[in-house]
């Protein structure tokens, strides 16, 4: 694999470079992750702590400025709209420059972004507002997302991947939903400013923590050096460059004999999902709502999400030997999204909770196995595009999703638009199965033709 990664001299010599890990790592033993990769997830956990208190907090300061479901739909529609129009963007500029260096300038970015929001909490925030700010803090995430996850194989083994991925999305999910869901409700407590705010002081701290524990440069795709000279003006060289760039990526998402259907699926499945949880809080929250919860008591249910997750990830591993990786994720998306009948048809807090518990093990299993999958496949020197590419397809469909679902509520009723959502996402699991069928390890090896 054709890479630039040039760690700090001092700090890691004591640290073998991915490559140099992966001769050292024998199958069966514990994983060696390093304090590159501890200091990436310690940066993880502060982020997606932050990101936890937004999230749960902006729908419900949303509810008390409104209850309409296309204004609810609206809001959840633009938060994912920067991953259609950025995502292969941001993916090439991930492969171009460092991605630590862009990870840290969104981290930083998304910091003054909600500082401004919180002064605005004070001065008097409308739904305009807010639902600028989600398209904002949408455009940071992006960034942030893709160049974490495009880091992750520069400082672990490639043998060491799947337990490394299993860590940052357990934080993530701690952070996300054990925590930051209750500290969102509490937060809101003391008033919308505090609940922006903290999250701009964790963006901060997660991006000093990455700029201190992950020195070196992080930068892949250096321009070949037997590539033509392109005789036109440098912006236009640029432009030809980067939609080079962008074909290359979506090239091999496209005619992969697994990302291609595991992609395409991810679409229609992110958009069912997106469609079901806009209208969920409006479902579960306020006087009018069939499960009856306050705006303090909603983010308890997020914990039970939470706690699954953790379990999800932790079991992924041992599951994934048991059963194979493939059939691991998929079974798992099918069964996650079955799920979401019960809280339509028995909506009471403790099914609506242990159902959630469930979903977030199954939907992490997989989503690990997912990204492991990627990470896997795809050169490092493509792994900022492919993930754009793929990012671009999978969460395009997203803020359909959210706009299709406040209109099918307003006009058929929150239920039908729920279990509509959900049966859509069964059927799609279940082609995705159909379609995987017969995937050997060659499918699923490394780009040298390595199996895991």
């Amino acid at each position: 694999m054709e890479s630039v990664v040039s760690p700090g001299p001092a700090a890691h010599q004591d640290e073998p470079t991915p490559d140099a890990a992966a001769a050292t790592t024998p199958q069966g033993t514990a994983p060696r992750l390093g304090s590159r990769f501890h200091a990436l997830l310690a940066a993880t956990g502060a982020a997606n702590l932050g990101d936890g208190v937004v999230q749960a907090a902006i729908p419900l300061v949303a509810l008390g400025l409104t209850r309409s479901p296309s204004q609810i739909a609206l809001l959840t529609a633009v938060a994912w709209l920067p991953w259609l129009l950025l995502g292969i963007g941001a993916g090439v500029l991930v492969d171009r420059v460092d991605r630590r260096r862009v990870q840290i300038g969104a981290l930083v970015a998304r910091g003054a972004l909600l500082a401004v929001a919180a002064w605005l909490a004070v001065h008097g925030l409308t739904i305009a507002w807010l639902i600028a700010l989600a398209l904002a803090y949408g455009v940071t995430e992006v960034l942030a997302d893709l160049a974490a996850g495009a880091l992750v194989p520069d400082v672990v083994a490639p043998a060491d991947l799947p337990a490394a991925n299993g860590r940052i999305m357990a934080v993530q999910q701690v952070a996300n939903a054990f925590l930051g869901g209750p500290l969102a409700g509490l937060l809101l407590t003391l008033g919308t400013a505090w609940a922006l705010g903290a999250p701009a002081a964790l963006a901060v701290l997660a991006a000093a923590v990455l700029w201190r524990g992950v020195p070196g440069v992080y930068r892949h795709a250096p321009v070949a050096p037997d590539a033509p000279h392109d005789p036109r003006p440098g912006a236009a060289a640029a432009v030809r460059r980067a939609g080079r760039d962008v074909r290359e990526g979506l090239s091999l998402v496209l005619r992969h004999r697994v990302l291609r259907p595991v992609v395409l699926a991810a679409a229609l499945l992110n958009m069912a999902s997106t469609a079901y949880f806009t209208v969920f809080v409006l479902w579960a929250v306020g006087p009018g709502s069939r499960i009856g919860m306050t705006a303090g008591t909603y983010p308890l249910l997020l914990v039970a999400l939470a706690v699954g997750a953790v379990a999800g990830s932790v079991l992924v591993a041992r599951a994934a030997r048991a059963l194979g990786e493939v059939r691991l994720m998929v079974g798992a998306f099918t069964l996650a999204f079955a799920l979401l009948v019960v809280p339509v048809v028995a909506p009471h807090p403790a099914a609506v909770a242990a159902t959630l518990l469930l979903v977030g093990a199954l939907s992490t299993t997989g989503n690990v196995v997912n990204e492991t999958l990627r990470q896997r496949i795809v050169p490092a020197h493509l792994l900022g595009r492919v993930g754009g590419a793929g990012r671009t397809l999978s969460v395009g469909l997203m803020p359909v999703g959210a706009l299709l679902a406040g209109g099918a509520a307003e006009r058929w009723g929150l239920a039908a638009t729920m279990l509509g959502a959900t049966a859509l996402a069964v059927a799609v699991a279940l082609a995705l199965a159909a379609s995987l069928r017969g995937t050997t390890p060659a499918d699923v090896a490394t780009p040298d033709g390595r199996a895991a």
